[in-house]
């Protein structure tokens, strides 16, 4: 991931100084081990831990040679640790450290993640409770609808985000497990106490059974997880761009005084924010299908899993990590115009109503077909003449032979599409 879409505290799990740390974790978890089990003498770790220091730059001159990242990885700690090193690695294989150390990474992100997440429910939480009342439209296929509040509008992306954390929550869980079961995932040449040893040292679970490596299902369900939150974080930059357009303007990114929109016309304020959020949810989620096919290896291993891993792992994480971010930092500084919800509200002079007309006919014994003919007529011809809807209801003498003008204008009410707001905001933040 470049630069521009990094923040530090994921990007160093990424970097290579963490990875050949947890390397070395692993290495020295299983020495701790063998020599409690006495598979090893005593000392191996003291002597590796004070001595075998992580080499970055050496390690890659290494690997430049013999092709293989482990050994140099190995080679180099020994260089530095002298002969005790000989004993680490006994009985294991590399994908042993790979797959424990790729877990790790993804346990490290995933709870960064989480963090990203409390974060952005705590500010969704703060603007849904403060709007809670303000009236604005609803719209179903881009139209006019029914009214809601703006509060109530915030209040769906709160539960969605509650519910990604939770999604999270179980594919860390998942992918939170360590091999350490040799080649082929047999333990021919090493006790499977090893393994319990480091997972517990790592705070890991055992995989219960490893082909040579952990098996990527896992990993599938983790990156379709993320996947799922980069379009839940889509859904609600997509909202905020419809809703910035300028004959709309309902809300609006915070724009800083020297800011600048366009570089031909200085007069545009766009939502590049959100933009620039669903563009990274576009890139998020182009790591499903890859992950998907990394269930598939051939037998008991092969890598054609590795490069895409090395990538989709550090791209994915970082990505995400960046958007939920910036998410938060819209939705906390978004500017909001409760006047012009008002505005868009009564540009269709009341048609809105038509739902509660209907209703009200069918309760003083018009069928469902004769109310909704009556109402969409006159609903029509409100669209097209923009005269008020409540006056072409009130003249309608079909209607006004069954319900008198006065009791007609009491349906006008607002409130009765917000009666039930104080129960729906309370069975969502109940917790």
């Amino acid at each position: 991931m470049i630069e521009r879409y990094s923040r530090k505290e994921m990007k160093v799990i990424w970097e290579d100084y963490n990875k050949y740390s947890i390397w070395l974790d692993i290495e020295l978890a299983a020495a701790e081990a063998m020599e409690k089990f006495k598979i090893i003498p005593k000392g191996v770790v003291k002597k590796v831990k004070s001595k075998g220091k992580i080499n970055v730059k050496r390690i890659s001159i290494i690997e430049n040679k013999v092709k293989h990242d482990v050994i140099a990885f190995l080679t180099s700690i020994t260089e530095k640790a002298g002969k005790e090193a000989r004993y680490l690695h006994k009985g294991m294989t590399s994908s042993d450290v790979l797959d424990t150390c790729f877990n790790l990474q993804l346990k490290q992100s995933g709870k960064i993640l989480i963090k990203d997440i409390d974060e952005l429910l705590k500010s969704i939480k703060k603007q849904a409770t403060k709007y809670k009342h303000t009236l604005c439209i609803g719209r179903s296929h881009g139209i006019h609808a029914e009214p809601i509040t703006f509060g109530l509008k915030l209040l769906t992306y709160y539960q969605e985000f509650l519910r990604n954390r939770k999604r999270l929550e179980n594919s860390i869980k998942e992918i939170s497990t360590c091999a350490i079961s040799g080649a082929v995932g047999t333990f021919a040449n090493i006790d499977p106490r090893i393994e319990s040893y480091v997972a517990k040292k790592l705070k890991l679970s055992v995989e219960p059974i490893s082909t040579q490596i952990i098996p990527r299902d896992r990993h599938a369900q983790f990156f379709s997880t993320l996947a799922i939150i980069a379009s839940s974080i889509e859904r609600f930059a997509v909202e905020i761009r419809h809703l910035q357009r300028t004959e709309v303007l309902e809300v609006e990114e915070f724009f800083g005084k020297k800011q600048k929109g366009s570089s031909a016309m200085p007069h545009k304020k766009n939502p590049i924010l959100s933009e620039n959020l669903t563009g990274l949810a576009r890139l998020i989620r182009s790591s499903v299908i890859p992950s998907l096919e990394n269930i598939a290896l051939w037998h008991e291993r092969d890598i054609s899993h590795s490069a895409v891993e090395r990538n989709i792992g550090p791209d994915s994480t970082i990505a995400l990590d960046f958007a939920l971010s910036r998410l938060n930092d819209v939705i906390k500084n978004l500017n909001i115009y409760p006047k012009n919800m008002m505005k868009n509200l009564n540009l269709t002079n009341g048609i809105f109503f038509s739902q509660r007309i209907l209703l009200e006919l069918t309760s003083v014994g018009f069928t469902r077909e004769e109310s909704y003919r009556l109402v969409q007529r006159n609903a029509m011809k409100s669209w097209i003449n923009s005269s008020p809807f409540f006056e072409n209801i009130a003249n309608d003498k079909i209607i006004t032979n069954k319900i008198p003008v006065n009791k007609l204008k009491k349906l006008f009410n607002f409130s009765y599409h917000t009666k039930k707001i104080n129960i729906i905001f309370k069975r969502c933040l109940k917790k």
